[in-house]
């Protein structure tokens, strides 16, 4: 399985030296279009990994918007976006709003898989 970071991994994959099997993105990946998802296989399977900048809590909404818009201009910029695509990163620009719904999401999915394991913190 890869997830969508291939890192130096990347090299490994290029050269053939390292065959995926399966993203775990809910999608395929436009770097490894031709690797299924594991959904594919398994109905409903999503574990794909993401990255978001925050603000400390109290931060005045105009530099919030601020903000948003520089990183989603800079993040549709032509050269960044080839970037992350030859990192295998798939970025997606949101509103702050947005990113605060996905947080609470993913922090229920995943507080959701602790329990289901029996995950305990040593």
């Amino acid at each position: 399985m890869m997830d969508r970071w291939l890192g130096s991994r990347g090299k490994a994959v290029r050269s053939g030296k390292l065959r995926p099997l399966g993203v775990t993105t809910p999608a395929r990946i436009a770097v490894l279009s031709d690797v299924p998802t594991i959904a594919e296989f398994v109905p409903g399977y999503e574990a794909g990994g993401w990255n978001g900048i925050g603000a400390p809590k109290g931060t005045p909404t105009d530099v919030i918007a601020m903000l948003n818009s520089t990183i989603n201009a800079v993040v549709a910029d032509p050269k960044v976006r080839a970037h992350f695509d030859d990192l295998g990163f798939e970025p997606i620009s949101m509103s702050p709003n947005e990113f605060g719904k996905l947080i609470v999401a993913e922090t229920e999915k995943w507080a959701k898989v602790i329990k289901f394991a029996g995950i305990k913190a040593e």
